[in-house]
């Protein structure tokens, strides 16, 4: 059960709130509908009970808050607007990575791209997916952790009849096997078709909680809609010379109402009636027709990938009396697909599981990955022929001109690239709000950035070494005292860059902005750190291993002595000194931002 109370949103502006003091409750194993029409609030009061915008009041999934749900996206399906997603991934790459992303095993993306009809489209990419196939997919990444409460922002809307009334039969079949579906939507008569409980909202405001029966009854009631110039006369007209015969043949009066402005809506009568009067009377009719009279039943498009819906029984030709039956064999098939084993506790490294899929899954990081290779390669050759930079520069390719080699600067956008996109998620959508789960994730970003950026570090390196000796031979390699400890700065460099962009794209909330505070760090923060180090200083560090070691408990071997004295060296270098100032900040100012923004 889902029991929205006292929902109210942060005016802007001195605008009156998008919700306002809003109270209603979804039961389960009902089809909720919350009916108004665009910009009535129903997105907004969506996002206040998912804790995505700020606000007051609270909604309750099953008796508790959001915050209070150990995992909220296995007992929360949510479906907010189209489907974000990398249109180079395929569906079962993208369905994959939000099982990791939500604690739920891989073997669940088969199961629930069967329920929805796109097996046989599961490694197609996702940017050629149609409308009708993207929303399919935003369902099947809602019914991915086995939910029990289903939340859908306007699922059917710009869907062809067909897939809405596969989509009314999924939710109904849902809701059959006790689930709680809440959905919005603009329509009256979609709103009556698809739900047995509508909750109409204006301006925010619940006007009517109904049954769908109720709601039929005085909300779709067969009207006759009308826009004039002459509006006025038009209803003066239709009300004074109203015939029982004529006007309303089952004999009920005439009942004429303003709708604002040119139009009216005229009940108990016909389209041909109405126009018959305008037309004696010289009155000039810019809209004339009937409303809210139902259609009819519609043949569902079960599956988008051409399959039939049940192959062992030889698809719909064999049982044709099966095919107008759209709720009832939608439901049975649902029930038979969807009923599946508790899934298991979600395992600790599902941050992890996930980082890994979302930048291995797509070849936006491969490519920046070679390009830079390419270019510290090419870098390295001209340097060379120059004859005028050390061994180190050579092997990383960092000309004197350059704020950063090649290699570093790949790495801070590898690490700017990975920032926000699983939050843009509607699948997802319930996590936003956690923060040991956004800090998790931070965990594996940092991990997996690092990864990579000591993989471009070590391949760059080997790479322009072994070109150089090829083209050069081994005098052009010179390498000078203490040249492992120098290395592994270059390392620390590169691991630098890409944790900086990682941070600032995360505080920032910008892939681009990201990228300049990995600029920033060497020409800005570098500068003015290496004027203030270049003042002679009163006490130094020199002996700090040995004291140390004096001081310890525990004796560690002689060699590590060098190792501390190599990365007392590193940090006192501006460089050093720039990227642990940047991280600490970056990462303060991230932590405190995930708690601070965390909503009430």
């Amino acid at each position: 059960m889902i029991q929205a109370i006292g929902l109210t949103s942060v005016p802007r502006r001195n605008q009156p709130p998008a919700v306002d003091d809003l109270t209603f409750e979804a039961g389960p194993g009902h089809v909720t509908a919350l009916l108004g029409e665009p910009g009535a609030g129903k997105t907004a009061a969506l996002r206040l009970m998912l804790r995505l915008d700020r606000g007051r009041g609270i909604a309750l999934f099953g008796g508790r808050p959001l915050d209070r749900i150990p995992h909220p996206t296995r007992e929360i399906g949510t479906l907010l607007g189209d489907v974000p997603g990398h249109p180079a991934r395929s569906a079962r790459g993208h369905l994959r990575m939000l099982c990791a992303a939500a604690g739920v095993p891989a073997e669940r993306v088969d199961e629930v791209l069967d329920v929805v009809g796109l097996t046989g489209l599961a490694d197609q990419r996702v940017g050629d997916f149609s409308l009708g196939m993207d929303r399919r997919l935003g369902l099947a990444s809602a019914l991915l952790g086995d939910p029990h409460t289903l939340v859908l922002d306007e699922p059917a809307k710009g869907l062809s009849p067909r897939e809405a009334a596969w989509l009314h039969g999924l939710l109904r079949g849902f809701a059959a096997q006790g689930g709680t579906v809440l959905v919005t939507s603009s329509g009256a008569l979609e709103a009556a078709r698809i739900a047995d409980r509508v909750v109409t909202i204006d301006r925010g405001r619940l006007i009517a909680d109904q049954d769908a029966a109720a709601f039929a009854g005085c909300r779709l009631r067969p009207r006759v809609a009308v826009r004039s110039p002459h509006a006025g006369r038009l209803a003066h007209l239709l009300t004074a010379e109203a015939d029982p015969v004529g006007l309303s043949p089952g004999g009920a009066p005439v009942e004429v109402v303003h709708e604002g402005g040119s139009r009216i809506s005229v009940y108990n009568s016909s389209c041909a009636a109405v126009g018959e009067l305008a037309y004696r009377h010289g009155i000039l009719v810019h809209r004339l027709t009937e409303e809210a009279a139902d259609t009819g039943p519609v043949t569902p498009l079960e599956r988008a990938d051409g399959r039939y819906a049940d192959a062992a029984d030889g698809g719909p030709e064999a049982h044709p009396d099966l095919a107008p039956a759209a709720i009832e064999g939608l439901d049975g098939s649902y029930a038979s697909s969807a009923v599946q084993p508790r899934l298991p506790a979600p395992n600790p490294v599902w941050p992890l599981l996930y980082e890994l899929r979302r930048a291995a899954g797509v070849r936006t990081g491969w490519i920046v990955g070679a390009v830079a290779l390419a270019l510290s390669v090419l870098t390295s050759v001209v340097l060379a022929r120059t004859g005028d930079s050390t061994a180190v520069r050579l092997l990383t390719g960092w000309p004197l001109l350059l704020p950063l080699p090649p290699a570093a600067f790949a790495a801070g956008l590898i690490g700017a690239l990975s920032f926000g996109q699983e939050f843009r998620y509607p699948a997802l959508a319930p996590d936003v709000g956690s923060v040991p789960r956004r800090l998790g994730l931070l965990g594996a970003k940092l991990v997996v950035s690092a990864a990579a950026a000591l993989l471009l570090a070590v391949a760059s390196v080997c790479l322009n070494g072994t070109v150089l000796h090829l083209l050069f031979g081994e005098s052009v390699l010179l390498f000078p005292a203490g040249w492992p400890g120098t290395l592994a700065g270059w390392a620390g460099l590169t691991l630098g860059c890409a944790w900086a962009g990682l941070l600032a794209a995360g505080l920032f909330r910008s892939t681009a902005l990201g990228l300049v505070a990995v600029m920033v760090v060497p020409t800005v923060v570098v500068p003015l750190l290496g004027s203030a180090l270049s003042q002679p200083a009163a006490r130094s560090l020199i002996g700090l291993p040995q004291r140390l070691r004096s001081a310890a408990l525990v004796q560690w071997p002689s060699g590590l002595d060098r190792g501390v004295s190599a990365a007392l060296r590193l940090m006192s270098q501006p460089v050093g000194w720039a990227l642990a100032l940047s991280l600490a900040v970056l990462l303060g100012a991230y932590v405190l931002t995930v708690f601070r923004g965390r909503p009430r």
